[in-house]
């Protein structure tokens, strides 16, 4: 019982920042803002959930890039050639959730393990992962949705990318990699240690970098997620993407593709869907697909694969995307 109290109160107060919520609720009340309306609801929504991923983005791009400095790509390269099978793949997969919160930091890394002769699968196993799963999206969902749904959207993700990067291997696809990659030279795999100053400035650097840049796509994502929480009627949501729509899976899926986000900015976009009666499944879909497939990270990466592979990668990942949706739906109600 000790155990469960002090958990929800982590996982509310701590995590989810219930309190911030309710004070900004007092402060607008103050100033004669009507926070039941949609335009004060929207104004509560959209200062709230600014704020707290704000401040839990900062803390964990600090601690996660810290124990990315024991991961730097060399002696990445170095970890993943000592296994072999699907153990690779999973080593790859792992590796992803400590690397670039977005699939366009993720492709540069992808090559550069791709040219120092790494197996294809292996590579693409840690492209899936990394934009899909990380540290960050794991507490940050827990926030939002529970520990249930982020630790159950964790698992799936790193399934997708072994299995994915498994498939790869087996259709023995390296023929359609680009000749500059096959063809580039060795890269050294030796990575000088850091000191823990160094570590902690690199944490301190990669906080400022990486939040310069997902920062508009925060403000994006929590403006739309404002919108459909506040003025979007229930009736749409349900009637698209909730459960009297059996494609409402796939529907999801082909609107996630085309958009480009990271996992912070797509978060309070589903937090408002789910809130509006869109079925789990489909909004988990819709976050794995925007972070996974979008059209950004697809033109890099056709920079270097050719488009059979391009074509196979992009059928794995959504007939896998497509495929987990549909069994949320089925046992929703175990994680909600």
């Amino acid at each position: 019982m000790l155990l469960q109290i002090v958990w929800e109160f982590l996982q509310d107060e701590i995590l989810g920042m219930k309190w911030l919520n309710t004070l900004l609720g007092w402060g607008l009340s103050s100033l004669g803002l009507d926070t039941a309306t949609p335009l004060g609801g929207s104004i509560q929504f959209f200062l709230y959930d600014v704020i707290k991923i704000t401040i839990l983005l900062c803390v964990l791009i600090f601690f996660i890039s810290y124990i990315q400095s024991y991961f730097p790509p060399e002696r990445s390269k170095k970890l993943l050639g000592r296994f072999h099978g699907i153990w690779a793949n999973m080593i790859a997969a792992l590796l992803g959730t400590v690397t670039p919160f977005c699939s366009c930091s993720s492709i540069p890394l992808f090559i550069d393990f791709t040219s120092a002769g790494l197996p294809l699968g292996v590579t693409f196993s840690f492209l899936i992962s990394s934009p899909m799963v990380d540290l960050g999206s794991l507490l940050l969902l827990t926030s939002i949705f529970g520990w249930k749904i982020a630790g159950v959207y964790v698992v799936v993700g790193l399934i997708i990318a072994v299995v994915g990067g498994t498939l790869i291997e087996k259709l023995h696809m390296d023929r359609y990699v680009e000749s500059f990659i096959k063809n580039a030279s060795p890269v050294n795999i030796e990575s000088p240690d850091l000191t823990q100053k160094e570590r902690l400035q690199y944490a301190k650097d990669q906080v400022f970098s990486t939040f310069k840049k997902v920062f508009p796509y925060i403000l994006l994502g929590v403006g739309i997620g404002a919108v459909i929480h506040n003025w979007i009627p229930t009736e749409w949501v349900e009637s698209l993407l909730g459960g009297n729509n059996p494609f409402g899976v796939i529907l999801a899926t082909a609107v996630g593709i085309p958009m480009y986000a990271d996992i912070f900015g797509t978060i309070p976009v589903a937090e408002a869907l789910l809130f509006k009666g869109a079925q789990l499944g489909t909004v988990l879909s819709f976050m794995m697909a925007v972070t996974t497939l979008s059209l950004p990270s697809l033109i890099m990466l056709k920079k270097a694969v050719k488009p059979k592979l391009l074509a196979v990668f992009i059928l794995i990942c959504t007939v896998g995307i497509i495929t987990v949706g549909y069994l949320f739906n089925a046992f929703q109600y175990v994680f909600i």
